[in-house]
């Protein structure tokens, strides 16, 4: 019963930090499964976090309990129009793929701070007054054992989070979209010569990762930072980044890896009686140092798509 008792405790708390991670982490499948590296799905994370609060603050009288979803979509949309910086500067311009996900970084930390401190006049936002809440889903919160573990006190983020996960692994192995799609990660120059618009599917690829990047940060901020600052997002997005190649470039690959990650973060809080005298910080860190460990090789080797990161010039050999 103690054993049941725990994971009646820990896996609500692991759905509820896996969502921003398995949301990002499709983002980051979809850009390198075109060929292009996202390295900048943190800086996409940032912006979708403030997008998120910002219009979560501003339109919660207008809509209501409707404004956390409104809000998610606002900064996906955001996140997929904030990505077209990387996708012009690395598929039109050739620029290095990681130098443009680090200025990507770079630029929507400094650009959501700065526009914090000229619309609030501080560091961070005001604490939001619509964020999401935990639910207990009808009927199946009262399966025994299991309606505890996984339908009570649940965010339907994380639910909409898992069905994403199902959703980008059918597009992208069972349509043709997604053929082609990874046909441009893999040969670009044999899919072009099939009629294939490599550019036009890697700018898709690219907003589409911008957007889920988005949706990952805006969840992240409505769930668990609940206001925007500086710090909002710290590591996040690299942990997303983890789990694409934790889950080796593959949607379910990169569900499972996240919900790992998510597992690793919810031991900090979930208030386990055998984690008591396990100091705080150990906890802290542990998401990052079994990132470290996923990423140093314990998982076999992870082989990336094979045009993933190398620019494409039309009528190259």
């Amino acid at each position: 019963m103690a054993f049941i008792d725990s994971l009646q405790s820990i896996i609500p708390i692991a759905l509820f930090y896996s969502a921003p991670l398995i949301f990002t982490a499709l983002g980051g499948v979809v850009s390198e499964r075109s060929g292009v590296v996202n390295i900048g799905l943190e800086g996409l994370m940032v912006m979708g976090a403030f997008v998120g609060i910002v219009f979560n603050l501003t339109f919660a009288d207008v809509f209501g309990a409707a404004t956390p979803w409104i809000s998610i979509i606002a900064a996906a949309v955001v996140g997929g129009i904030f990505a077209l910086l990387h996708a012009v500067a690395s598929i039109t311009f050739r620029a290095d793929q990681v130098v443009s996900g680090v200025a990507i970084n770079f630029l929507a930390v400094g650009l959501g701070v700065f526009l914090t401190k000229q619309w609030y006049g501080k560091g961070q936002t005001d604490m939001v007054q619509q964020p999401f809440y935990s639910k207990s889903v009808p009927i199946l919160s009262d399966i025994p054992v299991i309606g505890e573990m996984f339908f009570a006190r649940a965010y339907y983020t994380s639910y909409l989070a898992i069905f994403l996960a199902f959703v980008g692994w059918f597009v992208l192995y069972k349509t043709t979209f997604g053929l082609r799609l990874r046909s441009v990660g893999e040969h670009p120059m044999a899919a072009d010569t099939n009629g294939i618009n490599v550019y036009k599917m890697r700018y898709i690829a690219v907003i589409l990762s911008g957007a889920l990047g988005g949706l990952g940060g805006a969840v992240f901020a409505l769930t668990i930072a609940l206001n925007f600052s500086g710090s909002t997002i710290v590591g996040q997005g690299f942990m997303a980044l983890a789990a694409v190649i934790f889950g080796k470039w593959h949607p379910l690959g990169a569900l499972g890896a996240a919900l790992f990650f998510g597992f690793a973060q919810s031991l900090s809080v979930s208030g386990l009686p055998i984690l008591d005298n396990v100091p705080d910080v150990y906890l802290t860190i542990a998401p990052y140092l079994l990132t470290i460990l996923a990423l140093a090789g314990f998982i076999g080797r992870a082989e990336a798509p094979k045009a993933s990161g190398d620019p494409y010039i039309k009528g190259s050999r």
